[in-house]
């Protein structure tokens, strides 16, 4: 299961991440989000487990609970939806010179 955690404290590692998830069972991948450029956590990350109910135990667990001085959000991750080619925002709104 993949798992999202959320509102974590720039200064996490992935170390630390994989730590307070193998409490509840086996991790298979650890994945902090980063900025591109400057390296800096985004403050976001997914957790991949195998084992269901190990996963569910886990955001149970965990959900809300302090990780170096933030009350972390974790729940199981949505499926990124896929973006239309059309669908890129924004938009001139049609001005003519």
């Amino acid at each position: 299961m993949n798992i999202y955690v959320g509102n974590l404290s720039f200064d996490v590692t992935e170390g630390e991440l994989r730590e307070a998830f193998e409490a509840f069972g086996e991790v298979d991948s650890v994945n902090l989000i980063k900025d591109k450029y400057s390296g800096q956590s985004k403050g976001f990350a997914f957790v991949e487990m195998k084992d269901e109910q190990k996963a569910q135990a886990a955001i149970a667990g965990l959900n809300q609970k302090d990780l170096k001085g933030r009350n972390i959000n974790v729940s199981k991750a949505k499926p990124r939806t896929e973006r239309r080619d059309g669908d890129r925002g924004g938009g001139g709104g049609g001005r003519r010179y």
